[in-house]
């Protein structure tokens, strides 16, 4: 399939197919049939716009390989943990990367700054205890979600006359696994249910059944919260190594870009526009 695109105007000529480009690194051609290849690598909304991804990687990666054949960088394959070997085009690049890019470490000043900057991130989850009852019903079916919804509700009412029931009910009406234990989820963190059922958790009342059934892609739930966990901070000696680790990486990524911007500013690139530097960037 040919993508163009489209002309503006009227009587306007139409662009050059973005297929049928010239991309070129210093007059080395990318061929047209590689960065179809690539594409996979890139899932995007729109076709075009995966093109251009894989186009700007395979740009990059010529860059650097020009740059470490340049410099005489020799291949040197390494093997990781599942037995993989690197081909010889990354090698290069690993090892020009490894020769010519530095980046700062981040200190312990540096992390606690970056700690006492960020406390929000550095808290222990709210832990819930919760039991649920399930009704189910498909996300498209209007017609049993409404039915659904008043099931719950009747059940929402008969539990709210008798707390003991729960488990009864549970085992009668519930579609979820755990209606065999009586409803009861355990304790419930984040990421451990669908979004909807965790965001609704915070605002449910604490030691009795909601008064309001929790809508999610499922169905309609019962819930009741027997326990609220608070979280806690958690202390910088816990996380100290961690901020590291990430300053690190975020360090190690600007200093490769900006090192990718300064080749690419001596570089003659035909047929897509990068990012391109001049003169370095203090990091």
């Amino acid at each position: 399939m040919t993508i163009v695109h489209q002309a503006t105007g009227c009587g306007a000529k139409p662009s050059v197919p973005m297929t049928r480009k010239r991309i070129a690194v210093n007059g080395a051609v990318i061929p047209h049939a590689e960065i179809a290849r690539e594409t996979q690598n890139h899932p995007a909304s729109k076709p075009v716009e995966a093109w251009l991804a894989a186009a700007k990687a395979l740009v990059v990666r010529e860059l650097l390989l020009q740059e470490a054949r340049r410099l005489g960088i020799a291949a040197q394959p390494l093997e990781d943990s599942e037995g993989r070997l690197e081909t010889d085009a990354e090698a290069q690049v690993r090892g020009l990367v490894e020769r010519e890019v530095a980046w700062p470490t981040a200190d312990e000043a540096v992390c606690r700054r970056y700690y006492d900057n960020n406390r929000a991130r550095f808290h222990s989850p709210d832990l819930f205890a919760v039991k649920h009852i399930l009704i189910a019903a498909a996300p498209g079916d209007a017609a049993a979600r409404g039915d659904a919804l008043a099931k719950a509700k009747e059940i929402v009412a008969a539990i709210s006359r008798n707390p003991d029931l729960f488990a009864e009910l549970a085992a009668v009406h519930s579609v979820c696994p755990s209606a065999e234990v009586g409803g009861n989820l355990g304790q419930i963190g984040p990421g451990q249910t669908v979004p909807e059922f965790e965001a609704a958790l915070p605002l449910l009342p604490v030691g009795h059944v909601a008064p309001d059934p929790v809508e999610t892609r499922y169905g309609f739930h019962v819930v009741l919260v027997e326990r609220r966990m608070d979280g806690s901070d958690l202390p910088f000696e816990a996380v100290h190594q961690r901020i590291g680790g990430w300053l690190a990486e975020r360090a190690r990524r600007s200093a490769i870009r900006q090192y990718i911007g300064l080749l690419a500013g001596r570089a003659q690139i035909e047929g897509i526009e990068i990012e391109r530097f001049t003169s370095p960037l203090v990091q």
